[in-house]
């Protein structure tokens, strides 16, 4: 059950596949998250979908699948209407690396996902 209140929150294991199948994607290089298999995730235009490719090339190193690691950082809030959640990003040298994944959910925890950044905070 996702909260809605003022706090930050670990990421509940019931979104956490979610997420990664999102990074799966950009793993593969879809950066525009335009795979079918990928229910409930908003694509992504090409502007932010360049962003997203030019930060992770910027970052130096090859996003990676999520490891567990990334969970113990990881957090959501509530937020007017929806989710935030940041999760930190694994990449092939670092388990939790300083990269970001910042993103909205809509309507509990089977709604839509819509992906908005990924970066250095």
């Amino acid at each position: 059950m996702l909260a809605q209140d003022d706090d930050e929150h670990p990421v509940p294991e019931e979104v956490r596949p979610r997420f990664r199948e999102v990074i799966g994607a950009f793993v593969t290089g879809d950066f525009q998250l335009s795979r079918p298999v990928l229910d409930g995730v908003s694509p992504l235009d090409g502007d932010t979908a360049r962003f997203i490719r030019e930060q992770v090339a910027a970052y130096g190193d090859n996003l990676a699948s999520l490891r567990d690691e990334v969970w113990q950082r990881s957090a959501y809030r509530w937020m007017d209407g929806h989710w935030e959640f940041l999760i930190d990003l694994s990449t092939d040298r670092e388990p939790v690396s300083d990269l970001v994944l910042h993103a909205r959910l809509f309507d509990g925890p089977s709604g839509r996902i819509e992906v908005w950044s990924v970066h250095v905070p």
